[in-house]
């Protein structure tokens, strides 16, 4: 067992739902253990600019339930260069912190890991994305909160579509990955989902539109951000000369994805994960991924998480398609 005296922790990139859960977790398992968190704020840039608080019980009571993140998040363009991670490095060193934690993406982790080379600090990344693309985990913390939030929105847009026997194109996040756009096409039994990993062909999308819509009010269609025919507004102004006659909308659900209070699920899981992230340091471990995998806590190589890609299992398609069918 490694004794450690004093942990540095970020959160960074996208905000997600529970990460202030995880925040939490940390703290309070360090200070049970005596062990001081020195939290900077806003990232990277934080570290650069010595911007940090201690955090005490205080700090972490009753923020469970709150989205977004206590500490602020940025993407630090300084800290891609070497006098800027040369500013990072010594303030870590000033304060002489044994390890370093980071809740965030792969670019997170890409920092997380030049710190691991050029300071050799033991790191521990925590994946905290609503997108779920980080390679060798099930869920990532945010996920399942953005994925209620979309099925709530689309729950409501159906209403108008269908009063309206309208067809909508709403638009989700999901810029390299389709894991929002599908599974929040599955469970709020949308007509069909458009992701980054499959090509979208118009005119084959017109067709199951038409057919579709036949003697129903309204159909929906789940766009992901990232989609090779565009976003939500430009399928739908291509499909337009297809679909003459129809009535054709497109809503754009944005930035309330990555807000509100997290799920139960995303509060359970950003809390194991913290936890365990510490416990990872204790057992003088270094350089991993806390992942949530077959049910159960554990880690991976921060490397070979940031090397491969997770991408939806497409079968799901197959599945939507026939549900539609």
């Amino acid at each position: 067992m490694i004794i450690m005296k004093k942990i540095a922790l970020i959160t960074s990139g996208g905000d997600a739902p529970g990460m202030n859960a995880c925040i939490r977790a940390i703290t309070k398992y360090c200070l049970n253990k005596k062990i001081k968190v020195i939290a900077f704020l806003d990232g990277y840039q934080g570290v650069i600019d010595n911007r940090y608080k201690a955090l005490l019980l205080e700090d972490v009571d009753n923020i469970i339930h709150r989205g977004g993140t206590i500490l602020g998040t940025s993407r630090s363009p300084e800290f891609k260069t070497k006098e800027g991670r040369v500013k990072a490095i010594e303030h870590l060193r000033k304060h002489e912190v044994d390890a370093f934690i980071c809740i965030g993406g792969d670019g997170t982790f890409a920092g997380a890991r030049v710190l691991s080379e050029e300071m050799n600090i033991p790191v521990i990344g925590i994946p905290g994305t609503i997108d779920n693309d980080i390679y060798g985990t099930d869920y990532t913390i945010g996920y399942g909160t953005a994925l209620n939030t979309v099925v709530e929105a689309v729950d409501k847009i159906r209403d108008t579509a269908s009063s309206h026997h309208r067809i909508f194109f709403v638009e989700v996040m999901g810029r390299d990955a389709g894991f929002i756009a599908l599974n929040g096409a599955i469970a709020s039994g949308a007509d069909t989902a458009l992701i980054p990993e499959e090509h979208t062909d118009v005119e084959e999308l017109a067709k199951h539109l038409k057919q579709s819509a036949k003697g129903r009010r309204g159909t929906i269609v789940i766009v992901a951000e990232g989609d090779d025919a565009g976003g939500a507004k430009e399928i739908m102004q291509k499909v337009a000369p297809y679909l003459k006659g129809y009535s054709l909308r497109h809503s754009v659900l944005g930035h309330i994805q990555r807000g509100g209070a997290p799920s139960a699920f995303d509060r359970m899981l950003a809390t194991q994960m913290g936890v365990f992230a510490v416990q990872l340091l204790e057992e003088g471990k270094r350089d991993l991924m806390v992942c949530f995998k077959n049910g159960r806590i554990t880690s991976l190589d921060i490397q070979e998480a940031m090397k491969k890609k997770h991408i939806p299992k497409l079968s799901k398609l197959e599945l939507l398609n026939q549900l539609q069918s």
